[in-house]
């Protein structure tokens, strides 16, 4: 997972703009997030789901305003991986997203993390963890 400006998926591979960053604003800015998920030979010609959701230092789900009321900040998806015929027997085969966002709500001086789960399991490295800048000075 590597948080950028902007990202995109093309044959198979990813293209990352402005990647590697972990502080941002303090103005709302657009944001994206790069996924490279290594699917094990066993999981493969299955359905995979998976779930990104931002929290605060809290901990606590991220909301912001939609058209349908409050919502928490999150994405789900599904993906399934094809066995591949020139991958060797046993090599976990790639999976790439990239997920683009308009601006988000985020409060200046605090701390936020993207959690990730697949198939309902989480990880502590499957998280990317930034901050906001202070507020600009009047």
């Amino acid at each position: 997972m590597l948080l950028c400006d902007a990202a995109q998926v093309a044959d198979g591979k990813l293209y990352v703009l402005g990647g590697g960053w972990s502080l941002i604003g303090p103005d709302p800015m657009p944001s994206a997030i790069a996924l490279k998920i290594d699917v094990g030979w066993t999981e493969i010609d299955q359905m995979h789901h998976w779930e990104l959701y931002l929290v605060d230092e809290d901990g606590q789900a991220v909301i912001a305003d939609t058209p349908d009321g409050p919502q928490a900040i999150e994405v789900r998806g599904d993906f399934e991986v094809a066995r591949p015929v020139a991958v060797p027997e046993g090599s976990p085969v790639d999976v790439a997203l990239a997920l683009n966002f308009g601006p988000l709500p985020l409060r200046p001086s605090t701390r936020y993390s993207w959690r990730l789960a697949i198939d309902g399991e989480a990880d502590e490295a499957w998280q990317l963890t930034f901050s906001t800048r202070p507020p600009r000075e009047a």
